[in-house]
């Protein structure tokens, strides 16, 4: 997998993320590093039993910003499991544990629940991050289990044109899309670039995140809400509603 990252971030390994610079700290601001992050979340995983298949990494330019995908082992035939993270040293947003999915076959990312860690970078939030993040992964087992009765579901459900119409407009309306996207969802929807099956609720929402690509790991809310337009159009089509859904 490549971590294409919109904001123009580049590939870097895990090794390399030691060499990202450190600002000096001060009185209202301690930087955390980037593998700090990583080493805690792994860690986690691993106490909780969660097995890392594979782990993707990206860095800004000058070191600041950092970005990374950890994709787990699952049971799930088309699409992996995921833990998108990400830090700032310069400020611009707070440490985020995302969760989510990775569709083999064109990796498409897209996360169904988003954690931000809303803590300054002060000495005592590098104090307690270990039980910060902790406290995100730990509920992760029951999450992987309702994403992939969600997906199921998602590849039951058929969608005609007008449903996927209304819906691609949504995610217009609540800006999961921008205006110069429509058309490539729409034609993604049509003539699909890999096999994501019939007209069904997946094959929409892989053609969303394939038009999506390299925007998802800086903003993990926007496939939180591509979930939530979906379930809307599987409520409206079937009357089921999938608003129970504790990652929402």
């Amino acid at each position: 997998m490549s971590l294409m990252i919109h904001a123009g971030a580049t590939a870097a390994t895990y090794a390399e993320l030691a060499d990202a610079p450190m600002p000096e700290p001060t009185a209202t601001h301690a930087p955390i590093a980037h593998r700090s992050v990583v080493d805690m979340v792994k860690y986690s995983l691993g106490f909780f039993n969660h097995e890392i298949a594979d782990e993707n990494y990206a860095l800004t330019a000058d070191g600041l910003r950092f970005f990374g995908v950890l994709s787990l082992r699952s049971p799930h035939g088309d699409y992996s499991d995921t833990i998108g993270l990400r830090n700032s040293n310069d400020k611009m947003f707070p440490i985020g544990i995302s969760f989510g999915s990775r569709v083999f076959v064109c990796d498409n990312l897209a996360f169904i629940g988003d954690h931000v860690i809303r803590r300054k970078h002060t000495a005592n939030a590098k104090r307690d991050l270990p039980g910060l993040v902790a406290a995100v992964i730990e509920p992760l087992t029951a999450q992987r289990a309702v994403q992939a009765e969600k997906i199921a579901q998602y590849k039951t459900i058929p969608f005609n044109e007008d449903h996927a119409r209304s819906t691609i407009f949504r995610m217009y309306l609540e800006q999961v899309i921008n205006l110069q996207r429509l058309p490539d969802v729409w034609n993604a929807w049509k003539q699909p670039p890999h096999d994501w099956g019939d007209e069904t609720a997946w094959r929409l929402f892989n053609a969303a995140t394939y038009a999506m690509r390299g925007r998802v790991a800086e903003n993990p809310r926007a496939t939180k809400t591509l979930h939530q337009i979906i379930d809307g159009t599987v409520e409206l089509v079937t009357g089921i509603s999938l608003k129970t859904n504790p990652l929402h």
